[in-house]
C-alpha cells in the first residue's frame, strides 16, 4: 500500500474524487433529526421557533434570509421524511461553509478539531499568505502527533510509526475562514476517533504541565504528561500554532452521531496557549528529545545500500526494514565479516536479521551495537521480487560488489 508523503498538506473540504465527503448528501431516511439539529447549532445556525414538538425553524445569521430549514423533532410524524428532505435539498442549494460542513458531518460522521489564532491583520484587514499557511503546517503537526500518540506513549518519536500515523490523515478533510485565522478540521469516527481523543486529552495535559511549571518553577508535570499524548512533536506543533500570535485555541467538538468517547466529556473550552508559553513548550520538546531513551531491538530488512571506504574493512549499511521497528530505513556500520554476509544476503535475494539498540539521536533511523547478522529465508515469490529489484539497479549492483575480492 502506497501512501501520501508524510509531510503532504491536509486535504481541503471537498476535494479528492471518489472520497466521501464528494457525495452531494445522505438520503433523508438515513438523517437523524436530533444529529441534524445538534450540528446546525454548532454551526452557528440559530433556532427560530417552529410547531412545538412538530419542527424547529433554523435560520443562518448573516446569510439575509435567504436560507431557512425546518426540521423536524424527531421521526414521530408522517411528513418528517419530507422535512429532512428539504432541509438537505436547501443545505445543498445554501453555497456557505456552514451548510457544506453540516453536510460533511451527516455525510461522515466525523469528529471536529478547530484552531483558533489571533493574529495581526494585514492591509485591508486580512492576514498575510505565509500566516494561512502557518495555520494550515501546525494543524498537520498537531494531527500527527494526535495520530502518533494513539499507537503508542513516547516522548520524542522520531521516524518511528510515522507512515501508519500519517496514513491516518488520509481521510481528514479541512475547512478554512478567510484570513488564515482559523482552521476546522473534520476526523471521521470510524477512522480518526483515537487521534482526535488522544490529541484532547493531550491539549489538556500540556496545558497543565505549562501552568505547574509556571507555579512551581519544576518540568515534572511533563514527564508524566506523556502517558497523555503529549510528545516532543506536540509541543513543536504548539510552537508552530502560537508563534507570530497574540494567542491560539485548540478545542474539539464530537460527532453527535457516536456520541461523547468514554475517555471525555462534551462543552468542554477550548485549550488557550499564548506567546508567554513559547518558552516552556521548547524547554518542553528539548526535555523529550534528549531523554527518550534508545531501544533495544532485532530489525529484518533488505539492504538498499552498501558503503565502506576500502576493499577491506568496516562498512555502512541501509536497510528498507520488514519488520521488527516502526521505521521505515536503518542505517548501520558493520564490521568487516558482518559487512560480507549483508552483501552476499543481498546478492542472493535474500534479507538480513540483525540486533542492536536504536538511537534516539537523528530521530530513530541509526542502529548501533550491531551484531548477530544473518540471511533470512523468504518465500521463492518475495526472492523473485528482490532479484528482479537489484537488477533494476545496477549502480547499486556496482556498490554492493565493491570492496569485495
Amino acid at each position: 500500500m502506497q501512501h501520501r508523503p508524510i509531510e503532504e498538506p491536509l486535504r481541503p473540504l471537498g476535494a479528492g474524487r471518489g472520497h466521501p465527503v464528494d457525495l452531494v448528501g445522505p438520503e433523508p431516511g438515513q438523517v437523524d433529526p436530533a444529529v441534524l439539529g445538534a450540528l446546525l447549532d454548532r454551526h452557528g445556525w440559530r433556532r427560530r421557533g417552529g410547531a412545538t414538538g412538530r419542527y424547529a425553524r433554523w435560520t443562518l445569521p448573516g446569510a439575509g434570509g435567504r436560507t431557512s430549514l425546518l426540521v423536524p423533532e424527531s421521526r414521530a410524524f408522517p411528513d418528517s421524511e419530507e422535512l429532512l428532505g428539504e432541509a438537505l435539498i436547501a443545505l445543498e442549494r445554501s453555497g456557505t461553509p456552514s451548510a457544506r460542513e453540516v453536510l460533511v458531518s451527516l455525510a461522515v460522521p466525523s469528529d471536529e478539531i478547530r484552531w483558533t489564532r489571533d493574529v495581526p491583520a494585514g492591509p485591508a484587514g486580512v492576514s498575510s499568505w505565509p500566516a494561512e499557511e502557518q495555520l494550515r503546517g501546525a494543524a498537520r503537526q498537531m494531527l500527527l502527533a494526535g495520530a502518533l500518540a494513539a499507537r503508542g506513549r513516547a516522548g520524542y518519536y522520531g521516524a518511528r510509526h510515522r507512515r501508519p500515523a500519517a496514513a491516518v490523515l488520509e481521510n481528514v478533510l479541512v475547512q478554512t475562514a478567510s484570513g488564515g485565522r482559523r482552521l476546522t478540521a473534520f476526523v471521521p469516527v470510524a477512522t480518526g476517533r483515537a487521534l482526535a481523543v488522544r490529541l484532547h486529552q493531550a491539549l489538556y495535559a500540556v496545558r497543565e504541565a505549562i501552568d505547574y511549571r509556571r507555579a512551581t518553577g519544576g518540568m515534572d508535570a511533563f514527564d508524566s504528561a506523556i502517558e497523555a499524548g503529549v510528545s516532543h512533536e506536540l509541543t513543536e506543533a504548539l510552537v508552530a500554532l502560537v508563534r507570530g500570535t497574540e494567542g491560539a485555541r485548540v478545542g474539539v467538538s464530537w460527532a453527535p452521531a457516536a456520541g461523547v468517547p468514554q475517555e471525555c466529556t462534551d462543552g468542554d473550552a477550548p485549550v488557550e496557549f499564548s506567546p508567554g508559553d513559547l518558552d516552556v513548550l521548547r524547554e518542553a520538546g528539548a526535555r523529550f528529545l534528549y531523554a527518550e531513551p534508545a531501544v533495544s531491538v532485532r530489525v529484518t530488512g533488505t539492504v538498499v545500500r552498501m558503503r565502506r571506504t576500502g576493499p577491506r574493512g568496516a562498512g555502512t549499511v541501509r536497510l528498507r526494514v520488514l519488520a521488527g521497528v516502526e521505521v521505515p530505513h536503518v542505517r548501520m556500520t558493520l564490521d568487516e565479516e558482518a559487512y560480507r554476509i549483508a552483501g552476499h544476503a543481498h546478492l542472493v535475494g535474500l534479507p538480513i536479521r540483525v540486533h542492536g539498540r536504536l538511537e534516539s539521536r537523528g530521530g530513530f533511523r541509526r542502529l548501533t551495537g550491531a551484531t548477530g547478522v544473518v540471511p533470512v529465508q523468504v518465500e521463492e515469490a518475495e526472492r523473485d521480487r528482490m532479484m528482479k529489484s537489484l537488477q533494476e539497479n545496477l549502480d547499486f549492483f556496482e556498490e554492493a560488489c565493491a570492496g569485495e575480492d
